[in-house]
């Protein structure tokens, strides 16, 4: 019975009038529940255009997750822009003759795209297109023969190409791919793992794609009829060619098992890949793909083909409503080369906080190693997030940045949450960015109240040892509260 009656109470309790203390003290009584106990949690929300709603520890430091996504998202939007596109270019160096054979070598000027070879963004060519079309143009050029190399110039980004706190289990997944001049394809690759029936016994690999001369796969996976998920994660540092993987898959008398892996050196690849494909198409290259890190001089080359990215607007959907780590570390060094500065993370970093102070949102409290939220060692606080929420949603981009947070009726951060916001019939009233690393739990964004005001809302969890969806139920019910106020 009382299961019965607590959605009518809490309905009544959330559509009353309410001040912030009462809605603080029913912040308080939600969350007498059993998954935050030994947790540390706050929560914040206020309305974009007025007053605070509840506020509880709104200045302790949490790791975010990839809550911190919407700092690097809002940053590199007002920073470089809605329409800002990213560019690759192909130059041609030496001397062309009248058979068509290049004495010289094709250059490959990274850009540091985030979106090169990967069909995640729309209009963006998936890696078998591009390579086709890029073969396209250098034939178009003229161009029959190559005697010499293909080079690709990583130079743009420098620094270490993963954050100096990505821990070891993440470290070779396709969620921790290492940033890169020259990003190719995710900067990742597929491995396929052929059907085990058997519970305990070990999975195949079958293949992988696209093919990486060099690499070596080392399986110690095993088939699990227990457990649904894929719990295999690859082992590797960046640069390295010999991967080990661990965990399990499950259990299946047919069906195949692919997941992704970070890639050990995507412009080495893009620039072999490139070779294969200009031989494929009767363009015979004598020498082989190379990496630059030290630019060469440009200026006195041919320019054969400058490719460009989608417009940032378009990469951001992808940063929050997929929660990409790769395309956020990448923005988060665009943040240093549109300053000036060198293409670190620190520098990055710097450029994020320098966006904060721009704005009157303090730093004090804000302690970053990259700019995705991987990192259990970021620290910030939730009134840190609700600003930010509250500064982009008085900024000319807000649509773009709005967009591109998950509602609850699309794949993306909150589809668990679909079913329990169905009877509402107002899963567009809420667009959040989720955050979940190993003992965090944390969401932010914006939900309306049945008036349609816009509320800004920040909440994070730390220290939860319970696997479950319980602390999605609170955080649930907190959104619902926001949605029933009049």
């Amino acid at each position: 019975m009382m299961k019965k009656l607590f959605p009518f109470l809490l309905c009544i309790l959330y559509s009353s009038a309410a001040t912030a203390a009462d809605l603080t003290a029913q912040v308080y009584a939600l969350a007498q529940r059993p998954v935050l106990q030994g947790s540390s949690w706050a929560a914040v929300a206020a309305y974009t255009q007025g007053d605070t709603l509840f506020s509880i520890q709104p200045d302790l430091r949490l790791a975010p997750a990839s809550t911190l996504k919407l700092l690097t998202s809002a940053a590199a939007l007002e920073t470089l822009g809605p329409k800002h596109r990213f560019q690759t270019r192909i130059y041609q160096e030496g001397t062309l003759d009248d058979n068509g054979t290049l004495n010289g070598h094709l250059y490959i000027r990274g850009g540091a795209d985030p979106t090169l070879g990967s069909d995640r963004v729309t209009g963006s060519l998936k890696w078998q297109e591009l390579l086709k079309l890029w073969s396209h143009k250098i034939q178009a050029a003229g161009i029959k023969k190559i005697n010499g190399n293909i080079y690709a110039d990583v130079s743009l980004l420098e620094g270490l190409s993963l954050p100096t706190k990505t821990n070891w289990q993440n470290m070779g997944n396709y969620f921790a791919a290492p940033v890169s001049a020259l990003s190719f394809n995710d900067n990742s690759f597929k491995i396929t793992f052929a059907a085990q029936p058997k519970h305990g016994a070990p999975m195949q690999v079958k293949s992988f794609y696209p093919q990486t001369e060099g690499l070596t796969l080392r399986s110690f996976v095993t088939a699990d009829a227990i457990n649904p998920k894929d719990e295999a994660y690859v082992y590797a540092a960046p640069g390295q060619y010999e991967l080990e993987i661990h965990g399990t898959l499950p259990t299946s008398s047919l069906k195949e098992y692919t997941i992704s892996a970070a890639l050990p050196d995507p412009a080495q690849l893009l620039a072999d890949l490139l070779i294969a494909q200009l031989e494929q198409d009767s363009i015979a290259v004598s020498g082989g793909g190379l990496l630059l890190e030290n630019a060469p001089n440009y200026s006195d080359m041919r320019l054969l083909h400058t490719q460009e990215s989608p417009e940032l607007k378009d990469i951001i959907y992808i940063v929050n409503k997929r929660s990409f780590n790769l395309y956020a570390e990448m923005l988060l060094r665009h943040l240093a080369l549109h300053a000036g500065k060198k293409g670190t993370a620190q520098a990055g970093l710097e450029e994020l906080n320098n966006f904060l102070k721009k704005h009157n949102i303090s730093t004090q409290n804000v302690l970053l190693y990259d700019g995705s939220g991987l990192s259990r060692d970021n620290q910030i606080t939730v009134q840190v997030l609700l600003e930010v929420l509250q500064l982009m949603a008085n900024s000319e981009n807000f649509p773009h940045y709005y967009q591109s947070l998950a509602t609850l009726d699309d794949r993306g951060d909150l589809l668990l949450l679909r079913r329990f916001f169905a009877p509402f019939k107002r899963t567009q009233d809420v667009h959040v960015k989720g955050g979940t690393i190993d003992g965090v739990k944390a969401q932010a964004g914006y939900a309306k109240d049945k008036q349609g005001r816009l509320i800004s809302f920040a909440f994070i969890t730390n220290n939860i040892i319970e696997k479950g969806e319980n602390i999605n139920r609170f955080y649930e019910d907190l959104l619902k509260m926001l949605l029933q106020l009049d």
